[in-house]
């Protein structure tokens, strides 16, 4: 791997960036580490090496049974991805997995790079329907390219926001961790910058894919769950409800009290982990 990343995303043909040699191993390495407090501390340790020999360069490898070239460098989400899949969502994944069927309905609201996304496309197989939502362009570039390494990945991207209406949106883009950016500011000193985007609601989006059910729906909004929410289940009908709902657990940046609305809704909370909530309809 001789040859630098050229500024922006590198769209050259897959496998450029193949591991090898020293850093074949560290990867190899991480992977396999266990998720004991030692495991670990031992994964993150050589990760931090692998960081500091890849001098911005991106990888392509093959995870969740996807190939994805990712670029660990200002997004947390591909960094875990790429030397530590094992430590990313483990439950979530199990239960999704568990509740697949051949004609899977999934949307992803925050796809990022695409990992739920191509999880679910490859562990549901090609009759399965996904919808992937990113509003960021450079992230969205980044998710299209891995979508198109695979040639089961039946997943169609939308590059817009998720909002509570249909409006341009301001982005808060945080340049350390681009995963966390949002609609919502939520911590005054990353220091990022701010993008227009184009917004719309959650029930526009639906209706205009033509879904006539979700098996399941995950939400990495960074507190914006609430306002995406409450108003699609105040205005759609009961079988456009997704009957698993993954969704980051933010409750102290939410309006509204998203559990006991979900309640109420008749839902049950069926997996809490320290980020992340999982409700499914009764």
């Amino acid at each position: 791997m001789s040859r630098s990343t050229p500024q922006g995303n590198d769209l050259s043909l897959f496998g450029l960036y193949q591991p090898s040699g020293v850093m074949a191993q560290l990867l190899a390495l991480t992977r396999r580490a266990s998720a004991s407090w030692t495991g670990k501390r031992s994964a993150y340790f050589l990760r931090a090496m692998a960081m500091r020999a890849l001098r911005g360069r991106p990888l392509d490898v093959e995870t969740f049974g996807a190939r994805m070239r990712l670029y660990p460098y200002n997004n947390v989400c591909e960094k875990r991805i790429l030397f530590t899949p094992q430590y990313f969502d483990p439950a979530e994944r199990d239960l999704l997995q568990a509740r697949m069927r051949p004609d899977f309905a999934f949307i992803d609201v925050g796809a990022n790079i695409g990992g739920y996304s191509l999880f679910v496309a490859a562990s549901a197989g090609q009759r399965a329907r996904i919808l992937a939502i990113e509003p960021q362009p450079d992230i969205f570039e980044r998710l299209i390219y891995n979508i198109r390494q695979n040639p089961f990945a039946n997943i169609k991207a939308i590059d817009c926001a998720v909002a509570d209406r249909d409006t341009e949106v301001t982005l808060f883009i945080d340049p350390h961790n681009r995963g966390e950016s949002s609609m919502r500011l939520v911590n005054d000193e990353m220091g990022g910058t701010e993008i227009k985007v184009p917004g719309k609601a959650l029930a526009t989006i639906v209706t205009e894919e033509g879904f006539t059910r979700i098996d399941a729906m995950k939400l990495d909004v960074e507190g914006a769950e609430d306002l995406i929410l409450e108003p699609y289940f105040r205005e759609m009908p009961k079988a456009l409800w997704p009957q698993l709902l993954l969704m980051e657990f933010s409750r102290q940046l939410w309006t509204v009290d998203l559990p006991a609305l979900l309640l109420d809704l008749g839902y049950r909370q069926v997996l809490r982990t320290r980020q992340k909530a999982t409700f499914e309809r009764i």
